[in-house]
């Protein structure tokens, strides 16, 4: 992806015009392009900078909606799981999950839930749930705690890095012909008769205004939906309540096994789990109630606290915050219900059009992206009067996938793709990029080097945080990093020194916020 030919090509009449870089938005994006419509999008920031870089990298049906008797969002969700595991199979791979029993009653009643689990899944079911002894237990997960054990049962479910999906939706949409830039912000919409037909778009980086012009603009903000909604129309009523999802990232040893863990009830009603992912297990998530928007959420102290907290409580030796590598939180946007909770509000999306024919989509979350994406362009194509063509995108395969032979575990950049080739040719032609950023991490300069030539990677945090995990995986090892990756930055995008420093500082401040809630 190139920045510069993509913001020329904005500047082309087109159908649709998607704001917002993140999951929604990218995968609105793809949907519109694989129906043959001209496709723009621009992103404020960097792609799944907010939300979409900082679930809890499950795709999933959502064991929690099951107990909550929301049986067509699970449905749907694990038919959606099912697609996306097809469509990208180098980014979605099969996990078990050991549900532990320490009372007898326990057996029966989430055996019961797990089987339903595999039901509603049907012939997309990865595995079938079982009951694993306590010996099976603890050979799988061998750090759990002892006393009280009596079993478990093994259910499957999806595993995926949320960040280079995004990236990949975005190189998909490309391939199909449709315009994407990041740093590329909407700052006013442009009108016509009382309709929405465009928008001024500044280019962050070289400050010049664009106007680019669509038969229908789609709002995929995401957490902001509400913000761009006043911005079209100042008496629109929020539709949103936000609520935080922390994190914590901890070294592998400290969680043995090669299968996840669900605590199937924490103490604000909800679950949590202990997830493998690249090398390292992600333990999480909250749910905290806030009253803003924010791109650059932190985990509080208190968040911290009860997940060490709740998690001990399965752990056969128990963790401190201090053995954290890592913290990370993002907020959720749940389509608002009077008076509830925001554990409680639905993660079902919701379509709907302004009185200016801008379409906007909210809710919902990753595993269900595509058919949030497909629904919001039927809606554009009404809003914007094209032809109307179903979207083919339940079976379209992502940029780089490799086929059903591919898999996500497989050696050597394998979560590339078919792009894995492009990045062993750059370490041929330059064997110096094959080593590796920092100690304790798994990510090689040639890495850098694709970032900025292929997938529009032009800060240090797009690198460290969003086209790497390493931010997401050790704090520490990242600031490490940061001056290499911000050098092979500078020759790429032909920065000076100046820029350099300035890069490095502003990554640092980034990485310090979520490192003091853990040091």
């Amino acid at each position: 992806m190139n920045r510069a030919e993509n913001l020329k090509r904005l500047e082309e009449p087109l159908d649709v015009l998607v704001i917002g870089g993140g999951a929604t938005g990218l995968g609105a994006a793809v949907d519109a392009t694989a129906r043959g419509y001209r496709t723009g999008l621009v992103e404020a920031v960097d792609f799944a900078k907010a939300t979409s870089s900082r679930s809890t990298k499950l795709v999933h049906g959502g064991v929690r909606y099951l107990q909550q008797g929301n049986v067509a969002l699970v449905r749907e969700a694990l038919h959606e799981r099912a697609a996306l595991r097809r469509n990208a199979p180098h980014l979605v791979d099969e996990l078990g999950f050991i549900c532990p029993i320490y009372r007898w009653w326990e057996g029966p009643y989430y055996f019961t839930g797990l089987k339903a689990y595999d039901l509603l899944a049907g012939a997309a079911n990865f595995h079938p749930s079982r009951y694993l002894g306590r010996k099976e237990t603890l050979a799988k997960l061998p750090d759990m705690k002892k006393a009280g054990l009596h079993g478990s049962i093994l259910y499957y479910d999806g595993l995926f890095d949320d960040a280079r999906l995004a990236l990949t939706l975005a190189r998909t949409a490309v391939d199909g012909g449709a315009a994407v830039a990041n740093y590329a912000r909407a700052t006013t919409f442009l009108y016509e008769n009382g309709r929405v037909c465009g928008v001024h778009v500044r280019d962050d980086e070289e400050g010049r205004t664009y106007e680019v012009r669509a038969r229908v603009v789609v709002n995929a903000t995401g957490i902001f939906v509400d913000e761009l909604r006043k911005l079209d129309d100042a008496g629109a009523l929020p539709l949103l309540s936000h609520s935080r999802g922390s994190h914590l990232v901890f070294p592998s040893d400290l969680f043995r096994g090669s299968v996840a863990l669900l605590v199937p009830r924490t103490a604000d009603g909800r679950v949590l789990f202990a997830v493998p992912w690249h090398g390292h297990v992600v333990v999480g998530t909250t749910d905290i109630p806030v009253q803003h928007a924010e791109l650059d959420p932190v985990p509080t102290r208190e968040e911290v606290d009860f997940i060490v907290e709740q998690v001990n409580a399965y752990l056969e030796k128990p963790v401190k915050r201090t053995d954290a590598l890592a913290a990370f939180a993002g907020l959720r946007p749940l389509v608002s219900g009077a008076g509830a909770v925001t554990a409680k509000l639905s993660r079902e999306h919701l379509v709907v059009s302004s009185r200016s024919g801008m379409v906007t989509v909210t809710g919902g979350k990753w595993t269900t992206y595509r058919k949030m994406a497909e629904d919001t362009i039927d809606e554009a194509a009404r809003q914007g009067g094209l032809p109307p063509v179903p979207s083919p995108t339940a079976t379209l395969p992502l940029h780089g996938s490799p086929g059903p032979s591919g898999h996500p575990s497989d050696a050597g950049y394998a979560a590339y793709g078919t792009d894995r080739d492009a990045l062993l040719a750059l370490e041929r032609a330059d064997p110096s990029l094959a080593q590796r950023l920092a100690a304790g991490l798994p990510y090689t300069r040639t890495e850098v080097v694709f970032a900025a030539r292929s997938e529009m990677a032009r800060t240090v945090d797009d690198v460290l945080s969003r086209r790497t995990r390493s931010l997401f995986i050790d704090v520490a090892a990242a600031r490490a990093a940061a001056p290499s990756v911000a050098a092979l930055l500078a020759l790429e995008l032909g920065r000076d020194e100046a820029w350099q420093r300035e890069q490095v500082a502003a990554f640092e401040r980034i990485a310090m916020q979520d490192a003091a809630q853990i040091g």
